[in-house]
């Protein structure tokens, strides 16, 4: 990682690249950095399973098998951008009392339980799985360590100083909070990303429906920098016109994700 970051600041500084190009904001990981970065939290997170419990594939395939067909599904849309160069690995973590979901840099996806339960058909877990695929796919999480750490401090990690803070930079990643605007366009490409498959692509506006319906008092901790669900509600629902697109999608599924939840824990 040393010398890709070391090389991208350089060309940073001296003749202004790093910028992301599509918002202009300055990211200066590669995607090898992304994957790298990724790769460090996965270990960590298997490294101690009292807090993150992950379900065995091996006596869960029915439920592994399922959620990484919904996967599956939006890989072969044809929108991710890092299809190929990312892992897209999708894992489950046992914990009903949590209503969360996150993904790594480089594309290592986890669920919890209790926001599968909390969810009640498929294209609403699709949406989910769109909106956090959309984060590592827009490279939020790097983009955010950058403004996070600043320049100085990625600099003298990258000169071989503070190596230490690497790791420190890897944990964070785990509760990392994205910006509005990061929130906003994961939102966007939840739509964009289902809008080729045959589910209906405004599934995310069904889980915030849910949510808005209880008043928003059981929104997940990972939705709250953007906590306003009606007006994410119709910001999903106005994609496929503001962006022009042609969905067909109509499908929610309600009786396959039903035997999806009955077969976990």
């Amino acid at each position: 990682m040393k010398t890709h970051i070391t090389w991208i600041l350089l060309l940073a500084m001296l003749v202004g690249a790093g910028c992301n190009k599509d918002d202009k904001s300055i990211n200066i990981f590669t995607i090898t950095d992304d994957k790298n970065l990724g790769l460090q939290v996965k270990g960590q997170i298997e490294s101690d399973p009292a807090a993150y419990p992950i379900l065995s594939e091996s006596q869960y395939p029915q439920a592994y098998a399922y959620i990484r067909g919904l996967r599956d599904k939006i890989l072969n849309g044809g929108k991710i951008r890092y299809k190929n160069e990312f892992a897209w690995e999708v894992y489950i973590i046992e914990d009903d009392n949590t209503l969360n979901a996150f993904c790594t840099p480089g594309g290592y996806i986890y669920i919890y339980t209790g926001l599968i339960k909390f969810l009640e058909s498929e294209d609403e877990l699709a949406g989910v799985l769109g909106h956090e695929m959309a984060h590592a796919d827009r490279r939020h999480s790097t983009d955010q360590l950058t403004k996070e750490y600043g320049f100085s401090t990625l600099i003298s990690i990258a000169l071989g100083n503070n190596q230490n803070q690497l790791t420190d930079i890897a944990q964070s990643l785990v509760t990392l909070a994205f910006s509005r605007a990061d929130e906003t366009e994961a939102d966007k490409y939840s739509v964009i990303y289902l809008c080729p498959t045959d589910l209906n692509p405004t599934g995310a506006a069904g889980f915030f429906e849910k949510i808005e319906a209880q008043g928003g008092s059981n929104t997940p901790q990972f939705l709250l920098t953007h906590p306003n669900p009606e007006n994410r509600i119709a910001k999903i629902n106005a994609v496929e016109t503001d962006e022009n697109l042609t969905c067909n999608g109509t499908l929610t599924n309600n009786a396959a994700y039903a035997a999806f939840k009955a077969s976990l824990p």
